[in-house]
């Protein structure tokens, strides 16, 4: 059976995706990721929360803050790219609810009333938004470099609030000289997929 997605189109978004470790200079513009972000905001999210926010660190000196926090190894990475997107999940994504899933504005209340249930339903979300993000830099013919290595609390402190948990940051740009890393395995299907 075939893709109803053409070829090209797979291999852009997920066979030749890959995680970009080197960019070129050339800049990433606030219309490409508006259009990245008015792509991506229509993929699903449980009961519609959306609770994927977007900071976007474009300053040198929000730069320089941003880098003291990253691992030692992802600290060239992210000062060179181009652009760098702190991914974080929005723990009070509840109070858009009303607006966001207009049938049943009861549903603030009536199931995220406890902060641990939104923590809970804000991370999970938001990290398959996050994928999205990713997804839709790669429609965009640019290239993402996620990273999960950086001191989670200092990223919080420094950029966000309490109400807000760090998912990951991301470097942004053209793909560099020597982008990619050797393709690491996959996981085949039978290893994956089990029918019950």
């Amino acid at each position: 059976m075939s893709l109803v997605l053409d070829s090209a189109a797979q291999d852009l978004l997920f066979r030749e995706a890959r995680t970009a470790n080197t960019f070129t200079d050339e800049p990433v513009t606030d219309e490409q990721v508006r259009a990245i972000y008015d792509l991506i905001k229509y993929g699903p999210t449980s009961m519609n929360q959306s609770p994927l926010r977007i900071t976007l660190v474009r300053s040198p000196e929000a730069r320089e803050r941003l880098v003291r926090h990253m691992a030692e190894g992802n600290q060239p990475k992210t000062a060179a790219a181009p652009l760098v997107a702190i991914l974080s999940a929005d723990n009070e994504f509840h109070e858009e609810l009303p607006q966001l899933f207009p049938h049943f504005p009861q549903a603030k209340d009536a199931f995220f009333g406890e902060r641990p249930v939104r923590e809970s339903a804000a991370a999970l979300n938001a990290a398959l938004q996050a994928a999205y993000f990713i997804i839709g830099v790669r429609a965009a013919g640019l290239a993402a470099g996620p990273m999960t290595g950086y001191d989670v609390e200092g990223v919080r402190k420094e950029f966000l609030d309490d109400d807000h948990t760090p998912l990951m940051v991301v470097n942004i740009g053209r793909p560099g000289p020597d982008a990619w890393f050797p393709r690491n395995p996959r996981l085949e299907y039978d290893q994956v997929v089990t029918t019950v």
